[in-house]
């Protein structure tokens, strides 16, 4: 079947991001941001943007969300600052930083060979979007939560931890080989799975893990329930909602038409969430669309479901991995102020760089 390289890559990052974060990668990157930051709550917010971004593009959304968002929930509060701003800045770039790379997101993996773009093609023409989602969720988190960013007097770090360098430079190579894989028709999966096996056989020897969580850890029953799902929403895409989606989806790559593409699939991902969404999407769409249109497709899916506790599975388990429930009222109403402007801005970026391209 065709998904099943993308779940063998989803279960290699999976791993991957684990044993970074059994190798102390999150650890340190927390300690770093309470150093960098001098107590200063606004500049948390800007370094926690930027670590989250980053952990969300080289190593998908699931380990911002499930690995990073308990390290910056404990930096905050050893720091004695409100943590709302930073635990809620890793849920929204989850999603919305996962549009950058065709390894960020599931989706992205899903829609990347049907694409016809190279890694860096891809890559060259998220950026722009990718950049500008994130600076305007900067702007409206520092207004939203102006009371909780107040200067005030906070504690030092109580501890310097060292830099975890074997596993960040396996990590850099693996970003690396993502980039140049494809030059030597390699799958991005063998890389990531070669990384895991490195750092996984480390740890392995060191005494840190168990030989059996290498097994537990690439989630295999999460890539049982995503073949399955493939298989169900085929067949709801072909009987049910594939004519509607046909006549709704535009084939050219106008300004108006990608700003209809990202809605349609925003609003479908937040109606099913976002990986049905996409595999619906990609059936309807067929195997040679436009590059533009999957593109928009794909802003939509990733950036639309910050808008609701449904549209992504990440949030669902970023609110499991709080310890008490965030707040239903500042979720929403953050998403309504930050989704709609972003779409719209990635979609018009994504249109001038088609054109630049062009």
């Amino acid at each position: 079947m065709e998904i099943l390289p993308t779940l063998g890559f989803l279960a290699a990052i999976l791993l991957l991001s684990f044993l970074a974060s059994v190798d102390g990668v999150f650890s340190w990157l927390g300690n770093r941001l309470a150093e960098a930051c001098h107590g200063r709550p606004r500049r948390l917010l800007v370094l926690t943007f930027a670590a989250a971004a980053g952990v969300t593009a080289i190593l998908s959304l699931d380990a911002t969300v499930v690995l990073l968002t308990p390290v910056v929930l404990a930096t905050a509060t050893s720091l004695e600052l409100p943590a709302r701003p930073h635990v809620y800045a890793c849920a929204h770039l989850a999603n919305s930083a996962s549009t950058l790379l065709p390894v960020s997101n599931l989706t992205n993996l899903l829609a990347f060979a049907a694409s016809g773009l190279t890694f860096a093609g891809f890559t060259a023409l998220m950026a722009l979007p990718w950049l500008v989602t994130i600076g305007l969720e900067l702007a409206v988190f520092l207004w939203f939560f102006k009371a909780d960013l107040r200067p005030r007097e906070t504690p030092e770090p109580r501890q310097h931890l060292e830099t975890p360098t074997f596993a960040l430079v396996v990590l850099g190579l693996t970003l690396a080989g993502f980039a140049v894989g494809q030059l030597g028709h390699v799958e991005p999966g063998w890389i990531a799975a070669l990384a895991a096996l490195i750092l996984g056989v480390r740890a392995v020897a060191q005494g840190k893990i168990r030989p059996w969580q290498l097994v537990t850890e690439a989630a295999p029953q999460l890539c049982l329930f995503v073949l399955g799902l493939a298989v169900v929403v085929e067949a709801v895409s072909e009987h049910v909602l594939g004519g509607v989606l046909r006549d709704l989806l535009p084939t050219s790559t106008g300004l108006v038409d990608l700003l209809v593409a990202a809605g349609v699939a925003a609003l479908l991902a937040n109606l099913v969430n976002n990986l049905p969404a996409t595999l619906i999407l990609l059936s309807v769409l067929g195997p040679h669309p436009a590059p533009g249109v999957l593109l928009a497709v794909l802003l939509g899916v990733n950036i639309g479901p910050n808008v609701s506790y449904l549209g992504s599975l990440a949030t669902l388990l970023w609110r499991r991995t709080l310890p008490k429930p965030p707040s239903f009222k500042t979720f929403h109403a953050l998403g309504a102020l930050t989704t709609p402007l972003c779409l719209a801005a990635a979609t018009v970026a994504l249109w001038l760089g088609l054109g630049l391209a062009g």
